[in-house]
Order: structure tokens, then C-alpha cells, then sequence
């Protein structure tokens, strides 16, 4: 079996509030690289400073990710470790750092996670809604005809929507939300783990009416409620078997009709087959 490669690039999940969240093992990997790109440097340096670490960072965020991308890659050809962080959270999702691991899994650098706090994951936990499938869609656009096209390509999406929004856009966004996606239950997180941490169970409808009155701050994960199931018309014996004859007519043999209806009508396959054979 060949030889796994040391790894390069660590991505470090760091807090998302409340500081003694860090893990040993996050502290440990931050201590043992020889450089740690940050987000934002100042965010960073106050973290290291918490924990006694000392070593040099280098910027990485979304307006300079292509330059510093390849600062960081070149080191990293060096031989040298580094550790990504973004301010809060798990780096690289929803995040630049996205970009820098894949340019590293493309030049063959192994990348390893340590795992973290995740506004995402947290949020989703505490808000009461399902968590059985979902789906994360990140920060919406600011373009207009952008947010419209997204929010309503997630009309019919019955998986619980995960969402990012600034407190200044929040607001809008709770409005879009409402005329695309129609009302619906949701949560509202912020300040997880802070001081101020918030959950708030409630409608689109009435999050638009609170918030038009309320000074609004902190970072917002917003839940929001699936589309209900299309409930499945009701389908008589007589009309399956129509459906049935037709596709035999259309030279399908049973089994290729009965499985054919069965996806259809969301029904066994065995139980249509048996009930024509």
C-alpha cells in the first residue's frame, strides 16, 4: 500500500462565540504549523493571543484569495504546514477558503479537517424543525433577479432550507422569502453561544411584521420550513389497468410496466405486478 503524504493544509474549525469552545486538538494543530492564514488577522490574533500561540499569519479572504492562493500554495510546495481559520466557524464553507482546497487537491497536497463549532449545524439543531434532510444555500444574492430565481427554484424543495443572512439584510430577505416561498414556519438563530444567543420560533409573516420594528444585530442563521408533499391523487383499480394495457400495448412486458407505474404512484412494484399477471 504506498505511503499516505503528510498532510499540508489543515482547516481548523475556531468558535463561533464563546472561546472556550476551541477543542485541544484545534489548539494543538494551530501551535505545530508553520503559518496560519486567517480571515481576518485581527479576529485570529486575538484568538492566538487567548490561547499564549504565536505564529505569522497571512491574510486570506475573498478579495485577495487568488493572489495570497498561490503565497500559500508556494509554501506549501516548501514543505511547509498550514493551518486555514475564517472568523467563526468551520473554514471553507460558505467561505473563500473553498478555493484554496481545492487548488491544494488539484496540485496533490493532502487536506485534513479538524473539527469544529458550525453556525449551520447548530442553528439547524436548536430550531425545531426537521432535521432528516436539508439543505444549505449560504449567503442569497444581492443582485435582485439573482435572490428571485434562487428563492423560487426552492418553491417545491420539501427539504428543510438553511440560510446565512447579514442583520442589514435581513429584513429583505425575510420579505423575499415570504412572496417567493410563500408563508411558512421558521427559526431565527443568532449569537450562538454568546451572551445574547437568540432562537426565535416563528413564521415568515410574522418575522416580516416584528422586524420591520425591531433593531436588528448579529449574524442570522435562518431556518426555514420545507414544501409540503403534493399529495398524490387517488387512483382507481380501473384506471392502473388502463395505464397498465396501455404500456403492454406500447410493447413493454409486465414487469417493465409495472415497474414503471410503481415509480409513478410512488407503490411496489411486486404488488402492481401481481395484481395484472
Amino acid at each position: 500500500m504506498e505511503e499516505k503524504k503528510p498532510i499540508s493544509l489543515y482547516l481548523v474549525g475556531t468558535p463561533i462565540g464563546n472561546m472556550s469552545d476551541i477543542s485541544q486538538r484545534a489548539l494543538e494543530t494551530l501551535e505545530k504549523a508553520d503559518f496560519i492564514a486567517a480571515e481576518d488577522t485581527r479576529v485570529t490574533g486575538k484568538l492566538l493571543a487567548r490561547f499564549g500561540i504565536k505564529k505569522p499569519l497571512i491574510s486570506y479572504y475573498e478579495h485577495n484569495m487568488m493572489q495570497r492562493g498561490e503565497v500559500i500554495l508556494e509554501r506549501l510546495r516548501q514543505g511547509e504546514v498550514c493551518a486555514l481559520v475564517s472568523d467563526a466557524g468551520m473554514p471553507a464553507i460558505s467561505d473563500p477558503g473553498e478555493m484554496i482546497v481545492k487548488q491544494c487537491i488539484e496540485e496533490g497536497f493532502r487536506v485534513s479537517a479538524v473539527p469544529g463549532p458550525c453556525a449551520m449545524v447548530c442553528a439547524l439543531a436548536m430550531s425545531g424543525l426537521s432535521t432528516r434532510r436539508f439543505t444549505f444555500e449560504g449567503f442569497l444574492s444581492t443582485a435582485k433577479n439573482s435572490r428571485r430565481e434562487h428563492l423560487l427554484s426552492l418553491k417545491d424543495d420539501t427539504h428543510t432550507l438553511v440560510f446565512y443572512e447579514a442583520p442589514h439584510k435581513l429584513l429583505g430577505t425575510l420579505e423575499d422569502m415570504l412572496e417567493y416561498l410563500g408563508d411558512r414556519k421558521i427559526a431565527l438563530v443568532r449569537e450562538i453561544s454568546k451572551i445574547y444567543e437568540e432562537s426565535i420560533q416563528t413564521t415568515l409573516a410574522e418575522a416580516v411584521e416584528t422586524y420591520k420594528e425591531k433593531n436588528i444585530l448579529g449574524e442570522f442563521v435562518i431556518i426555514v420550513e420545507g414544501a409540503k408533499k403534493k399529495e398524490t391523487p387517488a387512483l382507481s383499480a380501473d384506471d392502473l389497468e388502463e395505464e397498465f394495457n396501455v404500456l403492454i400495448g406500447e410493447g413493454k412486458s409486465k414487469s417493465e410496466a409495472a415497474k414503471e407505474l410503481a415509480a409513478k404512484y410512488n407503490m411496489h412494484k411486486r404488488d402492481i405486478y401481481e395484481m395484472f399477471k
